[in-house]
């Protein structure tokens, strides 16, 4: 007969078997069982909400599950100041799933950050304080120095071989970092950085790009490729004594990995194919002209773009043809990682599980 739940809503206890051990008992675990150690990095960008958990193995971060969900979190952010309510409740819905995770994934040590768009808006402490409480995620909003130095040491090993200046950019939703850096024997130091407040969120609401007509659409993309090196000023001014030398340069963001996927003519976004991809400048440069020339529906239509990026890789694009002119490498090194990965490698650090990294740079 099926027995019927105790007032508890659990089960009552069956007597104990011929062996002296209750049915519902699951099988001991060895006395010297120890669960194996996790790691959990979220990154909110003002676009993105990114997980990542990952445990160690054979002397490397092996990822056991991922998130990824689009937030526009930014969205309104350069006209207001705020983070809307919309927003703020996307953003909310994403961290709660990435809560869900990191439970049933018994995560030893996690850190959750998030950037330019909590950095600006006025709102972004209410941000964090929800968060607090409606998942139990602790929200770090860090600086601009602390994003470009998580999102350098999550991505610097795929950079191209060689002795030659070597530059990092993260193109965001809400902001860009440059970093020229020092890469060798698996560590890297920045010598120079800049952060601007042009990612593609930003960018974009600044300068949108019209519809009815080429000519507009050509004369919105020029006006933000002024703003990007107007921006870059300072830096471009810096980078000038490297001219004439052999240039490396390395991408890590989804305007990087968009384009690679387009270079590729990918049916479907393959982060195997992409990640530690190198393509040649003139290619990125080409692609970006096309991409700013099509109408939104005609970006939607390519596979690697859709919807949800049709209306914001043109940005990427131009703050790209900008970063291409001030440090006008012959490739460009395409990274599907960045501040996750700098973030668990920090987290492994900590619990004294120090990983290699699973890829390098690949010709």
């Amino acid at each position: 007969m099926r027995q019927m739940a105790a007032p508890s809503g659990r089960p009552p206890r069956p007597g104990p078997t011929a062996k002296g051990r209750s049915k519902a008992e699951p099988a001991s675990r060895p006395a010297n069982f120890v669960r194996p150690r996790s790691y959990a990095a979220i990154d909110l960008g003002t676009n993105n909400c990114r997980l990542l958990i990952a445990r160690p193995q054979d002397g490397e971060l092996v990822v056991i599950d991922a998130f990824s969900r689009i937030v526009r979190l930014g969205e309104g952010l350069h006209g207001s100041g705020r983070i809307s309510d919309a927003a703020m409740d996307r953003t909310v819905a994403a961290l709660a799933i990435c809560a869900d995770k990191l439970r049933r994934r018994h995560v030893s040590l996690s850190r959750a950050v998030a950037t330019e768009a909590c950095r600006r808006a006025d709102n972004g402490v209410e941000l964090a304080d929800r968060v607090r409480r409606e998942t139990g995620i602790v929200l770090d909003i860090i600086s601009a120095a602390e994003e470009a130095k998580l999102a350098v040491l999550g991505c610097h090993n795929l950079m191209e071989p060689g002795d030659g200046p070597a530059l990092i950019f993260d193109i965001g939703g809400g902001s860009t970092e440059l970093m020229h850096v020092d890469v060798s024997d698996h560590d890297v130091k920045i010598h120079d950085w800049i952060s601007v407040p042009w990612g593609v969120v930003s960018l974009t609401e600044h300068a949108p790009l019209p519809e009815d007509s080429l000519a507009g659409r050509q004369a919105a993309y020029s006006h933000m490729r002024d703003v990007t090196r107007d921006a870059f000023a300072a830096f471009a001014e810096r980078a000038v004594q490297f001219a004439g030398q052999d240039l490396r340069l390395l991408g890590t963001s989804g305007t990087v990995t968009t384009l690679a996927s387009v270079f590729l003519n990918l049916p479907r976004y393959d982060r195997r194919a992409v990640d530690g991809l190198v393509v040649p400048t003139d290619a990125m440069r080409d692609i970006s002209r096309r991409l700013a020339d099509a109408s939104i529906a005609d970006r939607a239509e390519i596979a690697c773009i859709g919807r949800e990026r049709a209306d914001l890789v043109v940005a990427g694009c131009a703050i790209l043809e900008s970063i291409i002119d001030l440090w006008p490498a012959a490739r460009v090194g395409v990274a599907d990682r960045g501040i996750r990965e700098g973030i668990l490698r920090t987290l492994a650090m900590q619990g004294r599980d120090v990983p290699v990294t699973r890829r390098e740079y690949r010709k």
